[in-house]
């Protein structure tokens, strides 16, 4: 018996060795790429790049960790990985030999016309073995794409988590930002109301007459028009911030301590999705290797080691071995083999141009990003004196109305200038 295992051994090695893998291996698609982006654009990887290093203000950092924690779709991502984790790990094990174990007693009486039949009893415990030889490399092809599946599932989460921390991000900043455009209405509200007792106490001393009265009465009124859509708008920020926390809507804590610092002008050369969208395209080329081995025959080994006897008394002393080998050659199916396979590499081609179109859509969103973050300062710097500026005329302009050059019309448009500059200035650092 111990010689039958011997030569078993030796027949599978012999067998699995010289082994082949049918099927074209895994190559990028060549893709005709510029040589930079933008001329003197960081070719460094956001990956380098810390998300706590971009965003300082410690408050948002609070927030994006509990969202990380908490997000639903963060959890669900997780879990997918976990999922796929499993998934790779049965592909893998596919590749090697199955060892069970069979323990089993049983009886039984045959009555074929006799008048006292007797039983037939048999008891066993045997070790049961099953291998299916990779000849051809399904099972290696097919260890490949659950690898590749693996690995899209990881990419996926990274691109989702990079998401996550800009959408927490975008809209704690929208919160920040409509905070300090109420501010900037309820101050204004402030000089409407000091314009109009201002206005009031010249009319009454017959020093103005009384359209200028009515025009401070209805910048007043105009203004405090402003604040319910502001309310409106802060409240949902809000609802929208806590649903990507993962937590039910409540009060969010902000306090904005400054904008983020070296947020990068880069190359992002190393982003998950494109990494993901590879894998796919690996996990393609994969599948199209299975299909192509199921053309070819395939070989699986059975055998069984262990005892068998009609008595339980004499049950060590009758060890039974059995080993048997199968061939199966598919020979007519109506081209379905065949047909799988043609389905395969269109899969495989449908990846290659949806890769390419990724990588076309990147360099596009690079792009656009560069150029969108260098002109969002020059704008903020533009607003920045353009307040200064309305600030001045409006002092001006309160000046001669106080000593009666102009009219209280101009110190309305300088007013409304100003609180146009401090909106524009605020939604200007809001974009940056």
């Amino acid at each position: 018996m111990k010689r039958n295992i011997y030569i078993f051994i030796v027949l599978s090695l012999a067998l699995a060795l010289p082994s082949c893998k049918i099927g074209k291996k895994y190559a990028l698609p060549e893709l005709d790429l510029p040589e930079e982006i933008v001329a003197g654009a960081d070719t460094a990887s956001i990956d380098s790049i810390s998300w706590q290093s971009l965003y300082v203000d410690t408050t948002l950092q609070r927030l994006i960790t509990i969202a990380l924690d908490n997000n639903k779709d963060m959890k669900i991502a997780v879990a997918k990985v976990k999922e796929m984790i499993a998934s790779k790990r049965i592909t893998f094990a596919d590749q090697f030999p199955e060892i069970g174990a069979r323990i089993y007693g049983q009886k039984e009486r045959l009555n074929y016309g006799g008048d006292n039949p007797k039983p037939d009893p048999e008891y066993g415990a045997k070790l049961a073995l099953s291998w299916e030889l990779d000849l051809w490399g399904n099972l290696r092809w097919a260890n490949e794409a659950g690898i590749a599946a693996y690995l899209q599932s990881v990419e996926a989460r990274h691109a989702l988590q990079m998401t996550l921390v800009a959408e927490v991000a975008a809209a704690y900043y929208e919160l920040c930002a409509l905070d300090q455009e109420q501010d900037i209405v309820r101050h204004t509200l402030a000089a409407r109301r000091e314009g109009v007792r201002l206005a009031k106490l010249r009319f009454e001393g017959g020093l103005t007459s009384e359209t200028s009265y009515s025009q401070a009465q209805v910048e007043l009124a105009r203004t405090e028009t402003l604040l319910p859509s502001l309310e409106q708008k802060i409240k949902i920020k809000e609802n929208d911030l806590a649903f990507l926390l993962g937590q039910y809507s409540g009060d969010i804590p902000r306090l904005l301590e400054t904008l983020p610092v070296g947020l990068p002008s880069s190359l992002l050369e190393r982003r998950p999705d494109m990494r993901q969208a590879e894998q796919k395209l690996r996990e393609a080329n994969a599948r199209v290797g299975v299909a192509q081995t199921d053309l070819f025959p395939k070989i699986s080994l059975t055998g069984n080691l262990g005892f068998e006897n009609e008595e339980l008394t004499n049950f060590i002393k009758s060890p039974a071995w059995f080993l048997a080998g199968d061939l199966l050659q598919p020979l007519f199916a109506m081209g379905k083999n065949k047909a799988k396979l043609k389905a395969a590499r269109a899969r495989y081609e449908q990846e290659v141009y949806n890769y390419q179109k990724s990588v076309l859509s990147v360099f596009k969103e690079v792009n656009n990003a560069i150029v969108t973050i260098r002109k969002a300062k020059e704008v903020r710097m533009s607003y920045e004196k353009l307040l200064n500026a309305a600030d001045t005329y409006l002092q001006l302009a309160q000046l001669q109305y106080i000593n009666g050059v102009t009219s209280y019309m101009d110190v309305l448009d300088a007013q409304r200038g100003l609180l146009d500059a401090q909106l524009s200035l605020n939604k200007a650092m809001l974009d940056e």
